[in-house]
């Protein structure tokens, strides 16, 4: 098994780059996904938010008023800190089950928006980073999700920088591109990560490929909320 961590920032196309892997073979584990599903309605996760910031984060069928919940916690530090507390753990533990579900070759591909922020690049074989330009990012942020300029570039003020996302990567996808490009350069990712994982030691027979440096040949990651 190979376990792959990808990352990149708001507007790069890694949720596109994610889905072309997906196409080719790998196993998705995508922590935003998880991150909703552990504190959706009647879960214990969601109840230990509304016990932490009370029912007023609640919307009025019950979920989670995510907007609402951002505006508190973004705002405080310390608030933050408590709900990443109650949510990590679970992201984790739900991220632990999926990738111990996966087949013994199989190409486990971690999406996670704060991989660079959060410093969890040791925790997977690999790091695979989409790259674009900040112009391309904000082109892609206000012509295609309609965000207002000021929205898009304070949302990436946010997030780590390019250089920081690129220092962490083994593997770099240019989403400078047009589409058709991209898809060739993942089918070539795709290769690569499939003759890893073929290579990997099997269980209890060592810890996996290991980091070997840019373009070279572990793991619980945490998401807070909003982090793309």
């Amino acid at each position: 098994m190979l376990t792959v961590g990808l990352t990149g920032g708001i507007g790069a196309g890694k949720s596109e780059v994610s889905r072309l892997l997906v196409e080719h073979g790998a196993v998705l584990i995508d922590a935003d996904r998880i991150a909703r599903e552990v504190v959706a309605p009647g879960t214990p996760g969601l109840a230990a938010v509304v016990d932490a910031f009370g029912p007023d984060i609640l919307a009025a069928d019950g979920s989670l008023d995510r907007p609402r919940l951002g505006s508190i916690v973004f705002a405080d530090p310390d608030k933050l800190a408590v709900l990443n507390s109650i949510v990590h753990p679970l992201v984790g533990a739900r991220s632990r089950e999926l990738e111990s579900a996966a087949a013994e070759d199989a190409v486990v591909v971690h999406d996670v928006p704060l991989l660079t922020e959060n410093g969890l690049a040791p925790l997977y074989d690999l790091v695979v980073v989409v790259d674009a330009s900040p112009a391309t990012q904000l082109d892609r942020l206000v012509r295609l999700r309609g965000m207002t300029e000021e929205d898009a570039r304070a949302r990436m003020a946010a997030q780590a920088t390019r250089e920081e996302r690129r220092k962490i990567a083994d593997i770099v996808i240019d989403n400078d591109v047009p589409l058709d490009t991209l898809r060739q350069r993942v089918a070539e990712v795709w290769e690569d990560l499939a003759r890893r994982a073929r290579q990997a030691p099997g269980p209890g027979q060592g810890n996996g490929p290991g980091k070997a440096g840019q373009d070279g040949p572990g793991k619980t990651p945490g998401n807070g909320p909003g982090a793309e």
